[in-house]
This record gives C-alpha cells, structure tokens and sequence, in this order.
C-alpha cells in the first residue's frame, strides 16, 4: 500500500522571471535583428506557462505523471513543476458535515430517530485521491452506516430500576466515544481524521413517541410514590418510637395499628386529610 509523499515545487516567482526573460529574448530578436526564428521558442514558452500553480493556506496540489504517482505539495504559495503532471486539488481544511436524520431501530427494537455531526479534513491525500472514489462521497456514506450500527448496539433508554447499561440517551459521553472509534476505522482507509464526532438529534419515531411518553410519566410517578412512602414509613416509626420513649400515651397493637394506619392516609394522599372530631376513646 502506498502513502502520501510530500514534494515541493521550484519557487514560482523565479521561473516566472526567467520566462520573462526569455520572452525579452525572443521579442529583442525579432525586432532588433528581424529574426522570425525565435518564434520557434513560442511553445516552450507556452509549455513552461502550464506548469505554474498555486496552493492556498489549508489545501493541496497531488501530482501524477501518466498515471504515476509522484507526490503532494502541501507548501502554500506560488510554485512551478513539471508542466506534464496532472494536479488534483484536495482541501486540508476541517469541514462539517450534519447528516439527515435517520429512522433506525435501537438495541430492543424501538424505532428511533438519530443524526449526527462530524468533524472531518484530509489527513493523507493519496488515500483520499486514489483508494477511495470521492471521498466526500464516502465520508457520507460510511457515517451513516455506523450511526446505523451504533443505535442497534445500544437501547434508547432504559427503565428498570437498578439496571445501569449504557444507553443512547443516558451514555452520551461512552456513546460519543463509540460513534467516533467506528467512524474513524471506517474512514481510515480514504485518509480521513475524524476530529470530532456525537449525535446531534436523538428521539423515539413518532409513530411510538405519545406511548413512550406516557410511559415515561408512569415510571415517574411510580418513583415519586415509592419516595412518599418511604419517608411516611420514617415518620411513622419515629412518631411511634418518640411517643413511646415520652411515655405520653401506651399504645397497644390495635392503637398502633389504628394510627399507623391513619398517619399513611395523611402522609401518602395527594389530596389535603379532611378532619374528624372523635368524642369518644379511640375503640368508638
């Protein structure tokens, strides 16, 4: 397998210079000496005029002589080279790319919706130029065949208690980490860098969003009850215990039973207790 080979091209402004003189040349002869046989040299003119370039700062120049490759000039400036070598432009600029939003299924088989933001540039322009066709082709290609891969590999989210698997929406920083190492191996044989990589948009399909929302709120609920009713068993048993240690009042098991019972009602309702007058002993 080959790699990208750095070479440089002669300073542009220095041929330029000898390619005026020679024009200075060609032209003093003529007019001086009326010679037309320095217009012979008018191709070679022409022909050392093809091999001037230029590369902007972040871009590059990959040369080819017959379809051999020769090598990449990365240097920024104004250059010549071999006028016979074919140039191809590549751009070592990082780029952006926002891919569509995709309907996959995650690990369980809820149908979700996902995208993803890349940060991306050229690191080895012979890879980019010759072992891949189009590269930005691929790049988008390849990206979105391993956001497809990922969401299969993780659930949206998950609700059991006590469980504690990586998830798409609770793992973004393991996810993130995941996404960009599948990326990056899928890229690197166009000469890609992956810089940066993560979701930009995850949700349920809408198709199931209604259901997974009600859901959601019922494991909410389910959850702010449980917490109710852990700290009126608290309170419950400290009430007991204090009343007890004060000797304000002796309980037996009915009485105990009797207020337990009440003191969950007061503590766990969602409504305000409504309260009773009691005239007679706590058995009437």
């Amino acid at each position: 397998m080959k790699y990208e080979k750095i070479i440089k091209g002669y300073n542009g402004y220095l041929v330029f210079g000898v390619l005026i003189m020679l024009l200075g040349v060609m032209l003093f002869g003529l007019l001086w000496f009326g010679n037309f046989y320095v217009l012979s040299a008018v191709p070679l003119a022409f022909f050392i005029l093809k091999g001037f370039f230029i590369i902007n700062p972040n871009s590059s120049k990959v040369m080819v002589l017959f379809g051999a490759y020769k090598g990449t000039v990365k240097g920024n400036g104004f250059f010549w080279i071999n006028p016979l070598y074919a140039k191809q432009k590549i751009s070592l600029r990082a780029r952006n790319f926002y891919s569509e939003r995709v309907k996959v299924n995650d690990k369980i088989g809820n149908p979700i919706l996902i995208n993803v933001i890349l940060v991306w540039k050229v690191e080895d322009t012979y890879k980019a130029a010759f072992d891949v066709d189009q590269y930005e082709e691929f790049v988008r290609v390849q990206t979105d065949a391993a956001v497809r891969k990922l969401a299969g590999s993780y659930p949206y989210d998950n609700f059991a208690d006590g469980h504690h698997e990586i998830t798409l929406l609770s793992g973004r920083n393991e996810v993130n980490d995941a996404l960009e190492n599948e990326i990056t191996e899928r890229l690197a044989i166009a000469g890609i860098k992956v810089m940066e990589a993560r979701i930009g948009y995850l949700a349920y399909a809408p198709e199931i969003a209604s259901a997974m929302l009600k859901r959601q709120q019922a494991e909410a609920i389910v959850a702010a009850r449980k917490k109710i009713v852990e700290g009126a068993v608290g309170m419950v048993e400290d009430a007991l215990v204090q009343l007890s240690d004060d000797n304000i009042i002796e309980f037996d098991d009915d009485k105990k039973a009797s207020m337990v019972s009440n003191l969950m009602v007061v503590l766990c309702g969602d409504k305000e207790a409504m309260p009773v007058i009691n005239t007679g002993t706590l058995h009437s």
